[in-house]
C-alpha cells in the first residue's frame, strides 16, 4: 500500500464467521453497502477468489443518480485478508482481526483525486459503520 493510503476501521461484537459471510455474500452486501440512508445498493455480485470480480450498484433512493462500483481480487486469505484493485487501479486491503466474539475490520485504501481525502475517509467510514450496524442485527 502506498504512503498516501487512508485507513478506516470498526470494532464489531460478533464472531468471525458471521462477519466474513456478511462482508462477502451479496445477499448481505445489498443490506449494508451504502454511506447514508438516502442511498442503497440494489445489486451486488461477488466472485470471491483471486482473479474474481466484485460489482455493485450504488443508487440514490429517489432515483436521481446511480453508479457501478467494481474491482478484481488479488489476494484472499479466508477470514483474515482481502486485497483487491478497483477498476481505476487503486489498491485496497481489508484485514479481519478476530478473537472469541469480536472482530476488528481494518480497511486501507488509496484515495482518488476527484474528492478530498476527508470526504473519502468519511464516506468509506460511513459504509463500514453501516456494515457494523447491520452485523449487529444478525
Amino acid at each position: 500500500m502506498n504512503e498516501n493510503a487512508l485507513l478506516i476501521w470498526v470494532h464489531i461484537h460478533s464472531d468471525i464467521d458471521t462477519v466474513w459471510v456478511a462482508y462477502t455474500n451479496p445477499k448481505h452486501i445489498v443490506n449494508w453497502n451504502a454511506a447514508s440512508e438516502d442511498w442503497h445498493c440494489p445489486k451486488a455480485e461477488n466472485d470471491l477468489r483471486e482473479g474474481g470480480k466484485f460489482s455493485s450498484t450504488m443508487a440514490a433512493r429517489d432515483g436521481s443518480m446511480e453508479f457501478d462500483f467494481s474491482w478484481t481480487y488479488s489476494e484472499i486469505i479466508p477470514k483474515k485478508l482481502i486485497c483487491y484493485t478497483l477498476d481505476d487501479e487503486r489498491k485496497v486491503e481489508v484485514e479481519f482481526q478476530s478473537d472469541d466474539h469480536c472482530v476488528n475490520l481494518i480497511v486501507e485504501f488509496e484515495p482518488e483525486s476527484e474528492n478530498s481525502t476527508e470526504l473519502q475517509q468519511q464516506g468509506w467510514q460511513a459504509i463500514l459503520d453501516n456494515f457494523a450496524n447491520y452485523v449487529s442485527t444478525l
